[in-house]
């Protein structure tokens, strides 16, 4: 660390806009930018932003009256706030509160006074509605994207026992509608969706931060709708019966609810189901088919040419390897299972470490009907075969050194494999960097030339070429077999086909496009990434259900399971890392002022239990539109119409997925502007919205840049693969890829880089992610969840380019994919260094961020520099991820939302 002065480098000379209202740098004494420059946080006060009266002097004599305008109406609307979060606190909700029951006593809340800045609709609170001008808010105010949902209204007499944990928090399951409306013919005039966004896990492994737990096996369920006891139910009769929250339905308590594990008489309020809105029952044996399996894993390993020559095999056997003691194995019953393939299968006989240290390699040739050599010892006891395994993945890289061979007969290894585990379930993981090309489910290269960005691209290239790899997953789900891909190629692979077999099985493919065991960087990655999801918990026999209050009935599910039934969804195996979408169809007219959803996971833990997770949510109900609207969340809006799109640009086309997008949010403008905005305002129609949903334009409109639909040439394997990774990534990721975080590094706060108090590497407030916010001489970070870019403008100053690089000459910086280099004395490059590390940690998901370094545009660049064709193509890349400008042919956000305004105008 450097004890020097601290460098001040050039300070960002920001203008507010782009749209001639002039260029006078906000910049403030200091030399940061001012507060209200794009990217800062813009502080309301009496509802309207500080920097308003500094913009005043930007504007034409219209906008000027409209502002007047704007700020008279605020200042009506005492203490507005425009993130729409009341100024009472909703957690005073849940004060803690007497309850009805007799013998019960917690102490006195604070609830008795209602707070006048919540609104009140037939007795109960709402959201208020707080409208903004879309027009006026650019930029874009992106700290709105990590503010929480708007607050469930819902208040302590509503709850057993009151307390914030009694709803389920958001990040388990949000739902687009926080106010959920009354009748069919509401919703359906809002254009809203009503969706759920959930999210069962929160960590990779499940000793974080677990729920609580009921371990006296009495699991108390309705009756007629059988949703299990949660904190919304009412007792009723002295206590002797409970009220459904769901169907309404009087039903018995039993004995034990009133009694501990002993027999010893109990407060039943102490119970977990009713006082938090997520906790586990250990499941009694009548939730038991058979006794859990163990923690089944079978490897199928691509040995064929291409496998060897990438180094992708000696890669994946090395981490393997080194993860074989971290195998999920709580109840030592884990099994593993080592098949190699190129045009033949290989097997492994391993004997147990005690009796002998002979490993019998077998290839069988017939690819239509594999036969087994020796199946009692191809699938072996972690544990017993221990130092074996071992022994054999450090042979397997030497068998198949000089192996010549370009076949892969994935079809009948996954077959195979099958049989192998079919007995018991469990993971195929599939390591390959072949395209299956012989023996069932072969594949061919498709031709992409002429289709490629044409109405055919989505039929021709984003289908599945074989029906094996749908109906394989038919025999998988039966038997409780997860199929999960690795695929690390430089050549076509097919991801359209393959994928099909993880989104089915309730697994996940991977893709490591180009990769090569010569660059560190690539190694680094898959070995991240391949390491994390071997250690990762998993459940096993999972199915899962969610239900609704009478009336709501889950239609339409998203993300990667087996549909089993009409509403049960099935997962061989659960991951940890991924989250679903259900949406819910209105089939009669809620009858009362609350209605709930409740989610049950019906699960066995790598440790031999079974256990049901329980998650229930309750909602105000309402028969107002400015209701509706007011709590909307449009995050989980956003990944509602983000599944959509991506079932439409499947099964129609890429153009139909992005006038999918479209469509959605000039409905919802349209609506808003109908139905809400009680009258036109003078001096210009402005484009109105309301606070809670001001970023959903600029989110579906991000959404359409995005790999997955943009237009334009993308070989097929990187659409499908984008496709396939927004089915399934948790909300806050894919808010992420679809808008990207963007740090400017070069004028950064002094404690930017440095742990705080907690210990946690303090990151710079992002700025939006726009390309007239990069200053020529800065240095940028943008984070797109999947790689980051580190962007150093073409005219930055030499001391800059030292710090960070270690090097004079920016022309020396080494671009593309590369770790930044340790800097001795540097403190500038070790808090950069320490800021890429800290947007790396991740304990909910496996990806691992590759890092690209970006130089950007100077005068004095040379023009056949040896480079010119690489820079080029990585501006490219790293510019599309600044989705408020143009990518490519696509519309600048501005101009996204002029062409609404005219749309909705007419």
């Amino acid at each position: 660390m450097s004890h020097h002065k601290k460098r001040v480098y050039p300070q960002a000379q920001v203008q507010y806009a782009q749209n001639g209202f002039g260029q006078q740098p906000m910049v403030s004494p200091d030399g940061y930018p001012a507060v209200g420059a794009p990217g800062m946080p813009v502080q309301p006060q009496n509802g309207v932003p500080q920097v308003a009266a500094a913009q005043q002097q930007f504007f034409t004599p219209v906008q000027q009256q409209l502002h007047q305008q704007i700020d008279q109406t605020a200042a009506a609307l005492d203490n507005v706030h425009l993130h729409n979060v009341p100024v009472v606190d909703p957690s005073s909700y849940y004060q803690q509160q007497q309850p009805a029951a007799a013998g019960q006593t917690f102490p006195q809340g604070q609830y008795q006074q209602q707070a006048a800045s919540v609104p009140l609709r037939g007795g109960k609170p709402m959201n208020q509605l707080y409208p903004v001008d879309l027009l006026t808010e650019l930029p874009p105010p992106i700290n709105d994207l990590s503010l929480p949902p708007p607050p469930l209204m819902v208040p302590p007499e509503r709850i057993l026992v009151p307390s914030e944990e009694a709803n389920a928090s958001p990040d388990y399951v949000r739902c687009t509608l926080n106010a959920v409306p009354k009748t069919h013919s509401l919703l359906k005039k809002s254009k809203l969706p009503l969706a759920l966004v959930i999210r069962p896990y929160q960590h990779l492994q499940d000793e974080i931060n677990p729920p609580p737990l009921n371990e006296d096996g009495l699991v108390v369920r309705c009756r007629r709708c059988r949703s299990y006891m949660n904190p919304f139910v009412t007792f009723t009769d002295q206590g002797r019966r409970w009220r459904c929250n769901f169907c309404r339905l009087a039903n018995d308590v039993p004995m034990q609810f009133d009694q501990t594990l002993s027999g010893v008489p109990a407060n039943r309020y102490d119970r977990n189901e009713v006082k938090y809105g997520v906790m586990e029952y250990l499941a009694p044996k009548e939730y038991t088919m058979r006794q859990p399996p163990p923690s089944t894993y079978a490897f199928i390993l691509d040995v064929s040419q291409n496998a060897i020559k990438s180094g992708l095999l000696a890669t994946a056997t090395r981490t393997l390897l080194e993860v074989l003691d971290s195998l999920p194995n709580h109840d030592d019953r884990t099994r593993v299972s080592i098949l190699c393939v190129d045009n033949a299968i290989h097997y492994f006989a391993v004997p147990p470490d005690e009796e002998s240290d002979q490993i019998k390699m077998m290839d069988v040739g017939d690819l239509d009907e594999p036969f087994f050599p020796r199946p009692n010892s191809m699938v072996v006891p972690l544990n017993a075969c221990r130092n074996n395994l071992e022994k054999l993945l450090n042979q397997i890289p030497e068998i198949f050194q000089f192996n010549i061979m370009s076949k892969f007969a994935l079809g009948p290894a996954l077959k195979s494999a099958f049989n192998l585990i079919s007995a018991i379930g469990g993971k195929i993981i599939v390591v390959s960097s072949t395209l299956p090309n012989v023996g069932i489910g072969k594949l061919q290269k498709r031709n992409e030339n002429g289709v490629v960005n044409t109405s055919k691209e989505s039929s021709q290239l984003l289908s599945c070429q074989d029906s094996f790899y749908k109906t394989f997953t038919i025999d998988c789900s039966k038997s409780q077999i997860t199929v999960d891909m690795f695929l690390a190629s430089e050549d076509y692979m097919d991801v359209a086909s393959t994928s099909n077999l993880s989104r089915y099985t309730g697994g996940q493919t991977h893709f490591y496009p180009g990769f090569s065991a010569a660059k560190l960087t690539d190694v680094t990655k898959f070995t991240e990434e391949f390491s994390k999801h071997l250690c990762m918990d998993i459940s096993m026999e999972t199915v899962m259900r969610a239900r609704g209050t009478s009336g709501l009935r889950m239609n339409s599910f998203y993300g990667h399971f087996f549909n089993r039934s009409s509403d049960l969804c099935a997962f061989s195996t659960m991951p940890r890392d991924q989250s679903y979408v259900f949406e819910v169809t209105m089939d009669e007219s809620i009858i009362g002022d609350y209605c709930c959803f409740q989610i049950a996971v019906l699960l066995s833990l790598n440790t031999g239990q079974r256990r049901i997770r329980v998650i229930t949510v309750c909602l105000p109900t309402t028969e107002s539109l400015v209701d509706v609207y007011a709590s909307a969340d449009e995050l989980a809006v956003t990944s509602y119409y983000t599944q959509k799109a991506v079932e439409k640009a499947l099964g129609s086309s890429l153009e139909d997925a992005r006038e999918l997008l479209n469509k959605a949010v000039q409905d919802i403008l349209a609506v808003y502007k109908k139905e809400i905005v009680v009258s036109n305002t003078a001096g210009g129609a402005p484009l109105r919205l309301c606070a809670n949903l001001r970023m959903l334009p600029l989110l579906m409109h991000s959404l359409t840049k995005h790999m997955a639909f943009r237009p334009g040439i993308v070989p097929s394997d990187h659409r499908a693969a984008a496709l396939n990774n927004l089915e399934s990534i948790p909300l806050p990721y894919l808010i992420k890829t679809i808008y990207p975080k963007v740090y400017s590094l070069h004028d950064m706060p002094d404690e930017a880089g440095f742990p705080n108090e907690d210990g946690h590497i303090v990151l710079p407030e992002p700025i939006n992610a726009s390309a007239s916010l990069f200053e020529r001489y800065g240095l940028y970070l943008i984070d797109n969840t999947t790689e980051l870019f580190l962007w150093i403008g073409g005219d930055a100053v030499s001391e800059l380019v030292t710090d960070v690089f270690g090097c004079g000459d920016i022309f020396e910086v080494p671009i593309g994919k590369q770790e930044l280099p340790i800097i001795e004395n540097s403190e500038f490059n070790q808090r950069i260094r320490s800021i890429i590390s800290k947007l790396r940690e991740h304990d909910d998901v496996i990806t691992y961020q590759s890092l690209y370094i970006v130089r950007g545009a100077s005068l004095s660049e040379p023009v056949n520099h040896a480079s010119a064709r690489e820079v080029a193509t990585l501006r490219l890349w790293a510019t599309s991820a600044l989705v408020e400008d143009k990518v490519l042919n696509s519309e600048s956000y501005r101009e996204f939302l002029q062409n609404m305004k005219m749309k909705i105008s007419k």
